[in-house]
């Protein structure tokens, strides 16, 4: 589908499921998205949309129980039960479908809903214990598909894209890949996965509703390195986190830290997997967009909150931040860029005396204390923050030398250790244990009640969400750490802004404020560039999980980091813009007085109110940007019904041309528009439903108002 056609969508159209027996009675009525059937022999389920565009076929279940896997052909002819029910997204028609080998194999048991109202179905599976004894589940697979051909898009297989959200916003970096462009015929995805075939126009969308329990884990193996060969095997999954960390926080961990989750299961007893939303359609946007939705409202996300606008010190100063530096930069942000908008200022890491010990400041670089500190800051009218790692302890840290019982242990009782930093070694805080919590309580409560804290950083979630033994047994790690940011919320209450960092990107919802969308940015065009990627690929969560946190943006020449052209300094502001969040300066801000043209880039009014308006622009060539670009690069916002922002990048090395007809926008052609650039404010030609011609020179970016002349 092209640009157009995704921006002018605004009805959903409405989906049925169509058993045989129902196919006579609807064959005259208006014609359906999504075509669900469920296979009455094996009790696999197929999904397709009505004119046979594309489909799924033949997907079955399964679970992996005891460390072995059962698989649905592990069972005979299931019973299968189809019911109308009014579920909690709307009316829907669904089947239960219950596989039984009693007191031989657990029951599995799936439940296939699909809506009215909604162009998606959604599954949960049910592991019930029907044997004599007492059962361990470790993974529970909704989506199982073993055979080439299993999912199909209407197009050759080589003309896929994937988009495969990651573990957390920076692990791994997120990309968008061609289906051929893997090292090991492989792409995994955590959460939500959208496979899209450039020349048909049709995309497949599986995405996790709920992380109650498990992660959940998509997969889309290749036949061969080829993707002419297509799709081997597809399968989702339901599992603790234990894979994604292996790979992170205890990449070097011996064997027994690497603790596997495993669900003890009573008989009598069972556990379900987590719900997961699927999709077929011709609008990938609007896959992304209902979804988001979807997830706003079942976790009641917390979005009503302004975007906050301010300093913070990481890629200012790193770890070397002092009290001198803090309060230098607060000063030169009260008397510069306050009148702006920008008022929060935040101290990152550096500051406390150990990982864990943040109400312990550093006394060589914070004599005074943050208490003293933060009111000196309040004193000049702006709102203070700080940044916190909540789940990790150093082990010089007072809850590690006291405490090592509030640790998250392995199976032979032992603190997993996670890592190092510098010298010292990381360990993970168990929320579920009564004394972590109340030290969590008081570090918490005290940053808001005596330091006056508006804004608090929760990093290295990722780090430190792995699994173990924990004071309340069969605790999986997504679960600790929502008992974790509950009880800091319950802490800091209603009103301070928590903003998550490095972690899952659901998990959190409804919970914080705000948050990261990308990985970190620095001042070099590179890590800029890759960072874009998320604010494209996760743009659908702006005031819909949270506001995005797009980190720092960095406007000044240079820095011990690296350098920025002016174009690449713009390119750095635009990218923090068009998520629609925060915007965070991350530069030393007393070297913007020698730079006048520098400043004059955050200080510009226009830009200010696109992110006060708080919208993500939104990419329409997410998935069908061009090879030369490698990376989506053109974005769209409608401020107003009358103005629209355009922004367009070029992430390349060389000169770039881009023609941009209006309609292409969803703009009307019988219409005289004013063209304006934002970064000068210089009025171009009038144009009267033309085509935009966009010359660039490389890593730079063009924003333009298009204003309607006569509305």
């Amino acid at each position: 589908m092209n640009f157009l056609h995704r921006l002018q969508l605004v009805a959903i159209c409405s989906i049925a499921c169509i058993t045989p027996a129902m196919a006579a009675a609807q064959a005259a009525q208006s014609t359906p998205s999504l075509v669900a059937a469920i296979d009455q022999v094996h009790g696999s389920y197929s999904l397709r949309t009505a004119d046979g565009a594309s489909y799924l076929r033949g997907a079955a279940i399964a679970a992996k129980v005891d460390s072995r896997w059962i698989h649905a052909s592990d069972y005979g002819q299931p019973v299968v039960v189809a019911q109308n029910t009014s579920a909690e997204l709307g009316k829907a028609h669904g089947w239960t479908v219950t596989y039984s080998r009693r007191g031989v194999l657990p029951d599995l048991i799936y439940q296939l809903r699909v809506y009215d109202n909604l162009p998606f179905a959604d599954i949960q599976v049910t592991v019930k214990n029907s044997t004599a004894h007492a059962i361990a589940v470790q993974d529970i697979r909704p989506v199982e598909l073993n055979t080439a051909g299993g999912i199909s898009l209407g197009g050759p297989d080589a003309d896929d894209r994937v988009l495969s959200d990651s573990f957390s916003e920076a692990r791994p970096a997120l990309r968008i890949h061609d289906l051929g462009d893997t090292s090991n015929q492989m792409h995994r995805g955590v959460e939500v996965q959208l496979l899209y075939n450039r020349k048909s126009g049709q995309s497949w969308f599986a995405g996790a509703l709920t992380t109650d329990k498990f992660l959940t884990v998509s997969r889309i193996h290749l036949a061969q390195s080829d993707p002419a060969h297509g799709i081997a095997s597809y399968e989702i999954d339901c599992e603790g986190t234990t894979e994604f960390t292996k790979e992170n926080s205890l990449r070097n961990a011996v064997p027994e830290n690497q603790v596997e989750l495993s669900a003890t299961v009573i008989p009598g007893q069972q556990i379900t997997s987590e719900r997961l939303l699927l999709g077929l359609g011709a609008d990938y946007h609007t896959q992304l967009d209902t979804y988001a939705s979807i997830i706003k409202q079942i976790h009641h996300a917390r979005v009503s909150a302004a975007a906050p606008m301010g300093w913070w010190s990481w890629t200012a100063y790193y770890s070397a931040i002092t009290q001198d530096l803090v309060v230098t930069n607060a000063e030169w942000l009260a008397n510069n860029l306050k009148s702006f908008g920008y008022n929060f200022l935040l101290v990152d890491e550096g500051y406390s005396i150990e990982r864990g010990d943040y109400l312990t400041p550093n006394p060589q670089r914070f004599p005074d204390g943050m208490e003293r500190l933060e009111k000196k800051v309040s004193g000049l009218g702006l709102l203070p923050a700080v940044w916190t790692a909540p789940f990790e302890v150093s082990d010089k840290s007072w809850v590690f030398l006291n405490h090592p019982e509030w640790l998250v242990h392995n199976t032979a009782g032992k603190p997993i250790l996670l890592g190092n930093i510098l010298t010292d070694h990381l360990y993970v805080l168990d929320s579920t244990h009564p004394g972590a919590q109340e030290y969590l309580r008081k570090t918490y409560s005290t940053m808001v009640d005596k330091w006056g804290m508006r804004l608090i950083k929760l990093d290295f979630m990722e780090d430190s969400c792995i699994e173990g033994e924990h004071y309340r047994p069969g605790t999986s790690a997504l679960e600790a750490q929502r008992i974790g940011l509950r009880i800091i919320r319950s802490a800091v209450g209603e009103k301070t802004i928590l903003d998550k960092d490095e972690s899952v990107m659901l998990n959190p919802v409804g919970i914080v404020d705000i948050g990261r969308i990308s990985h970190d940015t620095s001042h070099k065009f590179t890590t800029i560039k890759g960072a874009a990627f998320g604010m494209a690929a996760r743009y659908y969560m702006n005031r819909n999980f949270f506001v995005a946190d797009p980190d720092a943006f960095m406007v000044t020449s240079s820095s011990a980091k690296g350098q920025l052209s002016l174009d690449e300094a713009k390119v750095s502001l635009a990218v923090a813009v068009v998520s629609g969040g925060m915007l965070e300066i991350g530069d030393a801000l007393p070297i913007l007085s020698a730079e006048p043209d520098r400043l004059a880039l955050i200080q510009n009014r226009d830009l200010i109110e696109i992110s006060r308006l708080g919208k993500a622009s939104i990419p329409i060539d997410l998935m069908d940007y061009e090879p030369q670009d490698g990376q989506p690069s053109i974005y769209f916002l409608k401020q107003t019904p009358q103005q629209s922002i355009l922004t367009v990048f070029n992430w390349t090395d060389s000169d770039r041309t881009r023609s941009i007809r209006l309609d292409m926008l969803g703009l009307k052609t019988n219409r005289t528009y004013k063209i304006v650039d934002l970064w000068d404010g210089k009025e171009l030609q009038a144009c009267d439903g033309c085509t935009l011609n966009i010359p660039q020179p490389p890593h730079s970016v063009q924003i333009l108002k298009i204003v309607e002349a006569q509305p």
